[in-house]
C-alpha cells in the first residue's frame, strides 16, 4: 500500500497540472465509458461524447507534460474523433 501512495505521491511532485489532468481525465473517461455501458441500446450521445472529447484533451495535456509520445498521438487521434462525433450530433441536431 506504501508503494502505491508513494507512486502517487512522485506522480504529484512532478507535475501538479498533469497529476490534476490525469485525475479528470479519469473521471470524466470513466463515467463516459460507464454511461456509454448502461445506454448501449439507447445511447445517450449527449452525455458520453463530450466527456471523451474533454478527457482525451485533458490527456493531451498531461501527456504533453509528462512527453509521453504515444500517448499524445492516442489522445490526440481521439480528441480528433470525439470533435466529429461531436459536429455530427450538433448538425443532425439542427437539420
Amino acid at each position: 500500500m506504501n508503494t502505491v501512495v508513494d507512486f502517487f505521491k512522485e506522480s504529484y511532485r512532478l507535475s501538479p497540472l498533469a497529476f490534476w489532468c490525469e485525475t479528470f481525465e479519469t473521471v470524466l473517461l470513466v463515467g463516459a465509458s460507464a454511461t456509454l455501458t448502461y445506454t448501449v441500446l439507447d445511447p445517450a450521445t449527449w452525455i458520453f461524447v463530450p466527456m471523451y472529447l474533454v478527457g482525451s484533451a485533458l490527456g493531451i495535456v498531461s501527456s504533453v507534460i509528462r512527453k509521453v509520445a504515444m500517448v499524445i498521438f492516442l489522445c490526440s487521434w481521439f480528441t480528433v474523433m470525439n470533435a466529429i462525433a461531436l459536429a455530427y450530433l450538433i448538425i443532425n441536431y439542427y437539420s
